[in-house]
């Protein structure tokens, strides 16, 4: 999945490192020498020589009486983890972290978006080829797998079975598949797409297909033989996991 975990991808931090590098300093960091200060040691040496404490402190730009920005960065590392779990932690537990207000927690959330955003955008440039179902999940699954409601998106192919294109189909579900079907081939058509995979995500992080997710599939399936656009897939995502309905051999004619 290279290319999509951009937010795992950093080095770890080093939490003694950073604790060394304070011990005769204090904790402003304007006190510190300037090769070990966050925004100097990335002009001089690269982002990517920066930690992830490091990173993130430059994103919160300023820290409160008593800590500077790596002490609260490091705080919130400590309490998540990684860049991905911040992704999807509600509102309340940042809230809970003492000297980030909602501008700081709107830049970190707005960096992360960023990167998602970037990685998707150079997947489709790439027209990366879809030979089998993980090829598809790969694409998807970092920008589904935490989001807490029901999203459903399309992938268009062409004949070459390059991804050309990805759709969000606003406010659907399987729920609701007459509405979903009609619009999924309308921007199928649009988009000049040969194929067709479709995908939806369960936050309730089991991608197991309901009763609704099978019916919604048959449906699906006949109405791509009408129209003649294939439909390869109906992919459904959970937490790390997912459900290919091709992989279980009901595609054809979706029985």
């Amino acid at each position: 999945m290279t290319g999509f975990s951009w937010w795992a991808s950093y080095r770890p931090c080093s939490l003694r490192l950073q604790c060394n590098n304070m011990k005769n300093y204090g904790n402003a960091i304007k006190n510190w020498p300037d090769d070990e200060k966050p925004r100097e040691k990335l002009l001089k040496y690269g982002e990517h020589t920066l930690s992830d404490t490091e990173l993130l402190a430059i994103l919160l730009r300023t820290g409160m009486k008593g800590e500077s920005a790596v002490d609260i960065a490091r705080k919130i590392l400590q309490k998540f983890g990684n860049f991905r779990n911040m992704s999807h932690i509600s509102i309340t537990k940042w809230k809970e972290i003492k000297g980030l207000g909602d501008t700081k927690l709107c830049q970190i959330k707005a960096a992360i978006e960023i990167g998602r955003r970037f990685a998707e955008t150079e997947m489709k440039q790439e027209k990366p080829k879809v030979s089998k179902p993980e090829d598809a999940v790969c694409f998807i699954m970092p920008r589904m797998r935490d989001l807490k409601r029901e999203v459903f998106k399309v992938l268009m192919l062409d004949s070459k079975n390059r991804i050309t294109g990805i759709e969000e189909i606003e406010d659907g579900t399987v729920n609701q598949a007459n509405p979903i079907i009609r619009e999924i081939f309308h921007k199928a058509v649009e988009n000049f797409a040969a194929s067709v995979i479709c995908a939806h995500n369960h936050p309730s992080g089991d991608p197991e297909p309901s009763r609704e997710d099978r019916e919604f599939t048959k449906n699906l399936v006949k109405a791509g033989e009408i129209l003649n656009i294939k439909v390869l897939d109906h992919i459904i995502i959970g937490d790390n996991r997912y459900y290919s309905f091709a992989d279980h051999g009901l595609m054809e004619g979706a029985d």
